[in-house]
């Protein structure tokens, strides 16, 4: 740097992960080998948002910004050789939406400080991120304690000159869930027909929107289980349980660019048959109180992320009973679907190790023991935040430390093939020949 010996930008307390309508300050930290001269000292805190229809491209074909404030923290003048320090304070606005980041787009947050030097002569700038978390408290969405639920029939032909019919049911327990909670899925089937169905599969799929000019759809699949076909003419159940691991949470409230959606997709490959369950992925979990216990039977009208906190009213679907009546009485004994394979189960058939101390700020899952250094007894566990998708470490209720880790991205983020076409709506799937929505009990 010639004379300028040290540009470096500190927060208090080495923070790095703030909440909206917080202060973030800090000090800017100057030192130099010889006297200096500048026409001002200035300090920017910066929160924006881009998109782009290329993958990693950061020439945005659209951006937003949330907030711009600029300090000055010295005028003309010079600096003596030796070190020097500026503070500074900013006010994070409260409608500012949690950090992101993904192939399409981000939104980032960002201090610079700028040395601004006479003419001819080179100004010096140095910046560092921040994160923020904008906490989703699931209970601010309503009827999110009730289960979501779908079923579809299908009518298929086989042999021909045969025709069956077969009757596919999922629900969970509820709409909306925390990272290191489990969802647990029940899944019927009827298959009133000759042949065996193929294997049942149940994926937690993330759906996220970049608004581009032409929007993009990039769909992973986070976790997939897979259980067995149902026998020609069986009634099956299949229960399951899938634990939702570190992910950004879903509507990023505040920006209009991204949209984050997450629904359970249950479906059948043999006949092809397919139901969504709209989720909604928090960071305060939903609060069962006595007075507040989770229902037996499914919500009158289940709700979509597409819809943001509001409900949507399907078309009506067809009564229960008139499903009953088509598949024949049906009343033979269930018999219970085996799950074959589980993505988040080792190859013992253990499931993944999780940590309380791991969820205690922003969720995240821990890494096993075993992948811990052994001679390290008190360091905290590795987790993500949730929402900002940052690498750092917590314990307790202690402050998020950064590492020096990279970016660490849900499942599959740095295998799957981009874009993908979207899933149908909530509407789209109500609206379905197909398809058909029973809120009844299952």
């Amino acid at each position: 740097m010639g004379k300028l010996q040290e540009f470096d930008i500190t927060f208090t307390n080495n923070k790095v992960v703030y909440s909206p309508g917080e202060s973030i300050s800090g000090t800017v930290k100057i030192t130099t080998g010889s006297s200096l001269q500048y026409k001002a000292i200035k300090v920017n805190c910066l929160g924006s948002c881009g998109v782009s229809n290329k993958m990693n491209d950061t020439s945005w074909t659209l951006e937003e910004q949330y907030f711009s404030s600029t300090l000055s923290v010295a005028d003309k003048g010079t600096l003596a050789a030796g070190e020097h320090s500026f503070p500074f304070q900013f006010v994070i606005p409260v409608a500012a939406p949690t950090s992101f980041e993904g192939p399409f787009g981000k939104i980032v947050y960002r201090v610079r400080a700028v040395i601004d030097t006479p003419r001819f002569s080179k100004d010096y700038k140095a910046q560092k991120p921040f994160y923020l978390l904008n906490l989703l408290n699931l209970n601010q969405v309503p009827d999110i304690e009730q289960p979501s639920y779908a079923v579809t029939t299908k009518r298929f032909s086989y042999l021909l000159v045969k025709t069956g019919t077969l009757m596919l049911k999922a629900c969970s327990d509820l709409r909306g869930y925390t990272p290191g909670q489990i969802i647990r899925l029940a899944t019927e089937i009827h298959n009133k027909s000759g042949k065996d169905t193929g294997c049942v599969l149940a994926s937690l799929i993330q759906k996220v929107t970049y608004k581009t000019k032409r929007a993009l759809y990039d769909l992973r699949t986070i976790a997939e289980v897979e259980g067995a076909g149902v026998k020609a003419g069986k009634h099956a159940e299949w229960r399951e349980q899938i634990i939702v691991p570190p992910l950004p949470q879903s509507a990023l409230a505040g920006c209009s660019l991204i949209e984050i959606d997450y629904f359970i997709q249950v479906s059948l490959k043999s006949p092809e048959t397919v139901v969504t369950l709209p989720i909604y992925i928090g960071n305060i979990a939903v609060n069962l109180t006595p007075s507040r216990a989770m229902p037996s039977t499914p919500a009158p009208t289940p709700i979509s992320p597409n819809t943001g906190l509001e409900g949507v009213t399907p078309s009506a679907p067809p009564a229960e009973e008139d499903l009953e009546e088509e598949l024949g009485a049906g009343g033979s004994v269930s018999e219970e679907i085996p799950t074959k394979s589980h993505s988040q189960q080792d190859q013992s058939g253990q499931p993944p190790t999780m940590s309380p101390s791991a969820f205690s700020y922003a969720p995240g899952a821990a890494f096993p023991p075993s992948q811990r250094r052994a001679d390290d007894t008190s360091a905290p566990l590795f987790c993500v935040s949730t929402g900002s998708t940052i690498p750092f470490f917590t314990e307790g209720n202690a402050t998020p430390v950064p590492t020096s880790c990279p970016l660490i991205l849900p499942p599959e983020y740095s295998t799957w093939d981009y874009p993908h076409e979207p899933p149908p709506t909530y509407e789209e799937s109500c609206s379905s020949n197909n398809s058909s929505f029973n809120n009844s009990r299952p």
